[in-house]
């Protein structure tokens, strides 16, 4: 029997009972253990109907018992899609039909807001919560810490991850088995990850970050995690001394660098730092060398394609760049309207193909014909350089997207709430920089003609739909929108006229 993304990432570790898991509470996790309560809840799906290719919806918090559900799904040959914990009931009932899920795994508190959703797909509703209790949990311990693994191969689908443009309903991006264990290999060579690496983990698992990049790269070398709910500045100086590595978005080092207790002294013996999911401004870069003597490793990539560059572990780490293309990942600048390369030093956007690319959108070939060349080039949307180095600078989006503390915001599902308000004419949602977060979400908004829009009843109503990532900082008003002679909102004229709003 071959399956390859668990037999890559899990079943190498049968019977190893060194440690794989430290938890804030003290207790330890080995491999074996790990992958027993992966099988039980394998066995737990497959019991209640579940056959491989069916997608399993999971929100839940962090745990070992979250990241063992998608141990469970790569070994029963199910479909994993992790979903936001801040997304509301309203927001997840898309991902959820769209996905046509056979099984919804919520925090309990979660359940009742979404039994109409699961009945009327005829899914199952099972529940985890924080602490590792729930009824999915309740039927696991009663089941056997042995699963047969299930035939699969490197075509078949590993995972959802759903992603979305400025206009639109999101997208599923779907990534097959081969996708998630090449990108996790070649991460392991390229940032020499062995198995007595021990990853200060503090990033959520529902995001290709936390998940796809630091977990599957610690599996695959065999080593280890301290495994941290959440970004906490007190628990990431307790247990730094204990760890050879971290990856992280832009806020952890810049909060880190603004407490007095991390030092050079603290870092002293760590390997490597990663930064993703959000651009680390320069400033950033130079403080925490000067302060530490480490240069932080950054790198690119996207929800569908995992990671497609990075800079060189040995070499020279260039702030402001995201470094070269990984092995395997052939990286070219075009034309947007040509889709013809561009020479060296040119702006356009920017296209990857490789064995990491994802294999479309979910029931949307007009997108995925769209936005995936028939030569497997994927154009991403971002729009960046190379140097005659060949290192890469992503110099902006051709879309709208904001990445925010590394979430990434669509405006247009903001500015489709801000619109519907009482007095409001129209808006414009815009990123603007932040020092702590990258990019802050910032409202413009046009009144109706004598009319004197409620902002607070405005922001109570975001509040509601949607997840608190996506809250604009601050709503302001004006006249109008500067538009072309199109009629296009210049939303780049906005992002000039707020830049400075939220820096020192």
């Amino acid at each position: 029997m071959s399956n390859p993304l668990y037999d890559g990432l899990f079943g190498v570790h049968s019977g190893k009972s060194t440690p794989f898991l430290f938890l804030a509470d003290g207790r330890v996790i080995s491999h074996e253990m790990f992958l027993e309560m992966g099988a039980r809840i394998a066995h737990v799906m497959t019991r209640i109907g579940l056959a491989p290719g069916d997608r399993v919806a999971v929100q839940v918090d962090k745990s070992p018992e979250a990241l063992a559900i998608y141990a469970a799904c790569a070994q029963a040959g199910l479909v994993f899609l992790p979903l936001n914990t801040a997304y509301t009931v309203d927001e997840l009932s898309y991902f959820i039909e769209n996905s046509g899920a056979a099984l919804i795994i919520c925090d309990s508190a979660r359940r009742s807001g979404l039994t109409q959703i699961a009945q009327s797909l005829g899914a199952q509703i099972e529940t985890l919560d924080a602490n590792g209790s729930g009824t999915l949990i309740d039927q696991a311990r009663a089941m056997p810490a042995q699963f047969d693994t299930v035939n699969r191969t490197g075509d078949d689908l590993a995972a959802f991850l759903y992603t979305s443009g400025t206009t639109g309903r999101s997208k599923g991006a779907m990534l097959t088995q081969a996708n998630l264990l090449s990108n996790a290999q070649t991460l392991v060579d390229e940032w020499r990850f062995t198995d007595a690496d021990v990853l200060l983990h503090a990033l959520p698992i529902f995001h290709t970050h936390g998940l796809f990049v630091a977990s599957n790269v610690t599996l695959a070398a065999g080593g280890s995690m301290v495994f941290l709910p959440k970004f906490d500045v007190d628990q990431i100086i307790e247990w730094m001394p204990k760890t050879t590595t971290m990856m992280g978005v832009p806020t952890f080092y810049t909060r880190l660098l603004s407490d007095d207790r991390f030092t050079r002294d603290l870092t002293a013996h760590m390997r490597l730092f990663v930064s993703g999911s959000a651009p680390l401004l320069a400033e950033t870069h130079v403080q925490f060398e000067t302060l530490t003597g480490h240069r932080i490793l950054e790198r690119y990539g996207m929800t569908e394609t995992n990671m497609n560059t990075s800079n060189p572990y040995d070499g020279d780490r260039r702030a402001g760049t995201v470094g070269l293309p990984l092995p395997g990942v052939e990286l070219k600048i075009t034309d947007p309207d040509t889709g013809k390369t561009l020479p060296t030093g040119e702006i356009g956007q920017i296209e990857v193909r490789g064995p990491n690319v994802f294999k479309g959108y979910w029931q949307m070939p007009e997108k995925t014909a769209a936005e995936l060349r028939a030569d497997g080039f994927f154009i991403t949307g971002d729009l960046g350089k190379t140097d005659h180095d060949g290192y890469v600078q992503i110099v902006g989006r051709n879309k709208d997207l904001i990445i925010s503390g590394g979430y990434n915001i669509y405006p247009k599902e903001i500015e489709l709430v801000l619109d519907d308000q009482p007095g409001v004419l129209e808006s414009a949602v815009i990123g603007v920089p932040h020092p702590d977060f990258g990019e802050t979400v910032l409202g413009i908004i046009v009144p109706e003609n004598g009319q004197s829009p409620d902002l607070d009843g405005m922001m109570q109503a975001v509040r509601t739909s949607l997840a608190r990532f996506k809250h604009p900082r601050q709503l302001i008003l004006i006249d109008e929108l500067p538009r072309n002679t199109m009629g296009k909102v210049q939303k780049n004229i906005l992002r000039d006229q707020y830049r400075e709003m939220f820096t020192p």
